[in-house]
């Protein structure tokens, strides 16, 4: 009778089978490895833009220090910072960024609001457009700056110029991608919702808004960009406040500096404007393009 090995011989231990590392363990290793080289990646992205001002920075002081140059023209980072504590502390950058936002953004939303009108019908209707695009393609390649004497005999220095001045600025921009868009609505997808009997307005809102929407978006974005280029311009008269006025009075009185912080200031301004915008409408056009 062959009895079986006792617990603890080394019968089994002595016979050179290896013993498996479980999947599990060698699975959860790799993913821990992956997790942190991905998080490690992000982090540099997200260092990315910092390295870049700091690298900028660097650059800008050492052209100064090294007299590449003249400080007339370029002042160091040091000087700017100083200016800038200066005109927060008198309040001038503030009151100054506040007025040249409200003056864009009112400008930005009368053209805006324009410009989808018109572009929704000269993108839907041949009448509108055989009526309105001529005129419209005509006018548009004038620069907007070339119409500030115009804007001054029509309406004078004060705020309507410059309101005029805006909003016509941004209703070009904004009109080309809501005509665009609205134009480029599928006959098919027309057809379909002819045939299931829904009213113009239905078809307007759940077949050519949808498929519209990020064209008009982006019209909207450029929009943004281009309001705060005019509302700059025409604000070098007329006025008393705005970062416009306070970037004349720089170059005049030869204020290099205060020049710089006001064109930083202009920056920021249109980076967070910008932000704000896609961070509001990102979710409206994740909508429309499941909807279209």
């Amino acid at each position: 009778m062959v009895s079986a090995p006792a617990r603890g011989s080394g019968a089994l231990r002595s016979s050179g089978v290896p013993t498996a590392v479980p999947l599990s363990s060698a699975a959860g290793a790799e993913r821990r490895r992956r997790d942190r080289g991905e998080l490690a990646r992000l982090a540099l992205l997200s260092a990315l833009p910092i390295l870049s001002l700091v690298v900028v920075v660097i650059g800008w002081d050492a052209a100064v220090r090294f007299e590449l140059f003249s400080a007339r023209l370029l002042p160091a980072p040091a000087q700017v910072v100083h200016a800038a504590r200066e005109m927060y502390s008198d309040g001038t950058l503030f009151a100054d960024s506040v007025a040249s936002f409200r003056r864009a953004l009112q400008g930005f939303v009368v053209g805006s609001l324009i410009a989808i009108v018109v572009g929704t019908l000269t993108g839907r209707s041949r009448i509108a457009r055989g009526l309105l695009e001529p005129t419209i393609q005509i006018v548009r390649p004038i620069p907007a700056i070339a119409l500030v004497p115009l804007a001054i005999l029509w309406f004078g220095i004060g705020e309507e110029s410059k309101l005029f001045l805006t909003s016509l600025g941004v209703f070009f921009p904004v009109w080309v991608n809501t005509h665009a868009g609205i134009a480029a609505t599928r006959d098919d997808h027309l057809r379909v919702a002819a045939s299931l009997g829904a009213s113009k307005w239905l078809t307007f809102t759940n077949v050519v808004l949808p498929g519209a929407l990020p064209s008009v978006l982006t019209g909207l974005r450029q929009g943004i960009a281009t309001s705060l280029i005019l509302i700059v311009a025409s604000e070098q008269s007329g006025v008393t406040e705005g970062l416009g006025f306070r970037l004349d009075q720089a170059r005049l009185f030869s204020q290099p500096d205060r020049l710089f912080v006001c064109l930083g200031a202009l920056g920021i301004v249109g980076a967070i404007a910008d932000q704000l915008f896609h961070q509001a409408t990102r979710h409206t056009v994740r909508w429309a393009k499941e909807q279209s």
